[in-house]
Parts: structure tokens; sequence; C-alpha cells
């Protein structure tokens, strides 16, 4: 990477001022690569007199929307970091994550639910009154702003559902490499616009399409949340080129009156966050959509893949070939490399990685190999042209009678099922085999299912070893914080129905 970066909306102010950088579409509002520069100015001088300085960290509790942006940009411009907390957690939650960071300031909706000061020691300042404050200072023409590489541009805390969270450090190098190489592999242009549902306290929310998109000077469609009933209308008004969802949120949309409705301006489709069960895409295939498959995490990308619509038809399941700059191992236990069509555990390294995580030192290590390869605990497999499918994560395998049974795999045969909606799979101790599946299904609205019946199609499609042994139906699977399954929950379930 260079000596420092150029920062795109500041580039695209000077150049292109007037092209549209980002439309907050729940206050009605749409700003210009000028406005949303001079928005930055006056945030940057709003956080100094705050007494933000180089180095420190800047907690936001807030909805997505353009003064959070704003706020972001002028952390990078002070040269601190954005620690965007969790709206969803509860107070002490918040609070252990404020004491971890130690930010100097907490700025936020008080509808969220303000920070209490007395039990986090960290003063709160209201959005909505520093917005009024910002918009007193009288920005300057734009001009280049240039950032530092290894400055930290936001510290995202992991949702915890595996344990205690960990703060991962993204630095401006991180942003900025994500940006390019994703906008080279994925095709991104200044003709694209995409919508933001993710959360922001979520690198999805950050770095799946916004930041990308401003790197290229697209459009950014900032909405408060995902809503299946107004989705696909949103995609049609703002003209979305391509968009992001996840696999619960495809299902969600595919039972509604509008799916399959006609969207002239969308590109494709790409699907994140877990892996997308094959009559799933199939179905959003069916609906006369183009969809990709793609897969990363916060502290590597987050985007790792490309891969072109006739490519994933000819290779379903497959997330593609790593992006630019990305370097790429599978290996066994041994850390030694897999031979290609062999499952090994995925390790990253290049200018897409973290810094590490914010003041642990045993964690951050932990996760390193020799030669600074990162180990994502992820399990994947290459074909002979170099493709990539993963296989699931390493710790949710699980071993029944000396063999390896990946939970993805199992679930993505138990979603080819008639009338099933969702799955999720999880290992239970067994005293003959030593582990065996437990499996939490989800049936399509109005679909009676029953566990013996099930059962009874999976053995036609799967080895018996990874049929599960117990089944549960389950109106929905719980969920975290990024709309993942929390497969904590369902593990503490299983063990106490096993």
């Amino acid at each position: 990477m260079p000596a420092a970066i150029a920062e795109p909306i500041a580039e695209w102010a000077v150049h292109e001022p007037e092209r549209v950088a980002l439309v907050d579409r729940g206050r009605g509002t749409r700003h210009s690569y000028a406005a949303l520069d001079a928005l930055a100015q006056q945030w940057t001088q709003v956080l100094v007199a705050r007494g933000v300085r180089h180095g420190g960290r800047v907690a936001v509790l807030a909805a997505n929307r353009v003064e959070v942006v704003a706020l972001y940009l002028a952390c990078g411009r002070v040269g601190a970091a954005l620690v965007p907390l969790n709206w969803r957690l509860a107070a002490p939650e918040q609070a252990r994550i404020l004491a971890d960071a130690r930010a100097s300031i907490v700025v936020g909706e008080s509808r969220l639910a303000a920070v209490d000061e007395a039990l986090t020691g960290v003063p709160w300042a209201d959005l909505d009154a520093l917005a009024v404050e910002a918009r007193g200072v009288t920005p300057a023409a734009p001009r280049r702003v240039t950032l530092d590489p290894e400055c930290p541009a936001m510290v995202l805390y992991t949702s915890g559902s595996t344990g205690r969270p960990k703060g991962a450090i993204l630095p401006q190098r991180q942003v900025c490499a994500n940006a390019i190489a994703t906008g080279a592999s994925w095709g991104l242009s200044a003709s694209d616009t995409a919508p933001i549902t993710t959360p922001f306290f979520h690198t999805g929310g950050w770095n799946v399409f916004a930041t990308p998109l401003w790197q290229v000077g697209g459009t950014v469609v900032l909405v408060d949340g995902f809503d299946a009933a107004t989705f696909l209308d949103m995609l049609a008004e703002e003209a979305c080129t391509v968009a992001f969802a996840v696999p619960t949120q495809f299902v969600m949309l595919a039972d509604r009156p509008s799916w399959g409705r006609s969207l002239p301006a969308l590109r494709w489709l790409i699907s994140g966050g877990a892996p997308c069960p094959a009559p799933l895409a199939a179905r959003v295939r069916a609906a006369g959509y183009r969809m990709r498959e793609g897969f990363g995490m916060t502290e590597f990308g987050p985007n790792c893949f490309g891969i072109s619509d006739a490519q994933a038809l000819a290779k379903p399941g497959s997330v593609g070939w790593p992006v630019p700059f990305a370097e790429m191992r599978l290996v066994d236990d041994a850390g030694c490399d897999v031979a290609d069509g062999m499952t090994g555990e995925l390790w990253l390294r290049g200018p897409q990685l973290f810094s590490g995580y914010l003041f642990d030192t045993a964690r951050t290590t932990e996760a390193f190999a020799a030669g600074g390869w990162f180990r994502t605990g992820d399990l994947a497999s290459r074909d002979a042209d170099g493709a990539y499918t993963i296989r699931g994560r390493r710790k949710q395998m699980f071993i029944s009678g000396g063999e390896n049974v990946f939970p993805a795999e199992v679930e993505a045969a138990i979603g080819g099922l008639s009338g099933v909606s969702e799955a999720a799979v999880v290992g239970v101790p067994d005293e003959t085999w030593g582990e065996v599946g437990y499996a939490f299904v989800v049936p399509r609205p109005g679909t009676p299912l029953d566990a013996e019946s099930l059962r009874t199609a999976l053995r036609a499609v799967l080895a018996g070893y990874k049929v599960p042994r117990a089944w549960t139906i389950v109106s929905e699977l719980p969920r975290i914080g990024s709309g993942k399954v929390d497969r904590a929950a369902l593990e503490s379930r299983a063990r106490a129905g096993a």
C-alpha cells in the first residue's frame, strides 16, 4: 500500500461534486459527494471541539443515517477510530464494550437508550444536538484528504455468540484494499447503486457495498433495517443495480407477494453471511434474478471472493476465486496444504487483513500462524479450476463414529426437502457414536412437517452417519445481531433435549 491513502469522498467532491454519493431513504434526503464532504468537514470540527484527537476512539449508538457516515469520515480525518455499538445489546453489554474500547465519547440517538455515563464513565453526546452544531460550521471548498494506511478506521466488535466480544481493528489500509479489490472483482462502477440494510455495527454495513461504491463514485442507499415487505419495491424505486442479503432474508422475500416483480435496473443479487442452500438459490434464479454467493469476515475483507453470473451457474455453491491482493491457503490440522478437492481450514493473508484485536494480544497471537497467515476457522475446498466452496466452520464440524460431519452440508440437504424453509444442525454428545447431529427445522408457511418423514427423506440423499438422530420443528431459528443463526443457543437447547 502507498504511504498515504486518498479519501474517496473528498476525491469525488473535487472531480465530480454533483454525483450522488448517498441517499438517506428513511429521511428522504439525497447527498452529493460535495455535500457529504462538507458534512465531513463540519463534523470534523465538532469532534475536535469535543477533544477527540489522533489515536482516539469515538463510539456511536445510532441507526443507519447520513450523520453516522459523516461521523465516520470525520473520525478518519482526525485520525480517530469509529466504534459502532450494537443497539440490540443490553446496557451492561454495551458498557463492557465501551470499557474495553476505552472510547473518549459516545455519540448516539437517545431513542436507542442513552448509555449511562455513571455506569461507563464515558461522556454521552446526543447525535441530533451535534448535528445542529455541525450545521453551524462553515465548510471550506473541497480539497484532497489523505489518510494514514495503518491508522485504525474503525473497531468492530464481534457479536459474541461464542464468547466474550473482541474488537477487531480495521485500519484504513484494509478498508481501501477491500474497496479496490471488491470493485475490480465484482465489476462495480460509478453507475452502480446499492442499498445498505445491514446495521453499521457490522462490517457488512460498511464494507460489502458502501465503501467499495464510494471508491468508484457510486451511490449508496441507506435503509434503516431490512423489511421483506418493502425491500423489492425499494430496489425498484431507487433503481438499485446490485444488492446483498443473507439467506434468511431471501427466504422471507421469496414468501412475499411481490417476489418475482420486475427489477430492470438490477444486475445481480449476492448472498452472504452463511452458506446459501442450493434449493433457495434455485428459487431466486427461478424468479428471474441473477444471483451470486459471497464469503467474508470482519477480520479480512470482508469480500474475499469474486464470481460472475455465468460461473455461479456453472459451479453451484461456489464462492469463486480470490479477489485481487488476497492470498489463500487450505491446510490440515498440521498446517500442511491440502490437495484440490480436499477440505481444509482457510488461511488468509494480504492488505485486506485487520490489525489485530484491540488491547488483546493473546487472542491476536492465537489468530495468526507463522508467516502472517490469519486462521479463519472456516473450512473450504478448492476445485481444479481454483474455485472455492465454503464447507462450514471448523468448530461446527463434529465427528460421528469416526467420520467428519459438516453441518452446512446436512443443512443444505434438509433445505432441499419438500416443505422446508430453513434448517440448522449442531452436534451433540452420544455414548455410542461420540457425537450425532441434532436438527432444528423451520417449515414453510402452512406446511406441516414431521421428524420421521424428514429423516426418511434425508436418508435417500445422505450417508446414514450424516443424518441427524434428533429433530425439532421450530417456528424460527434464534439469531445473533448479524442475522446469522445463534448456534450457541441451539447447542444449549440440543444438549438439554438430548
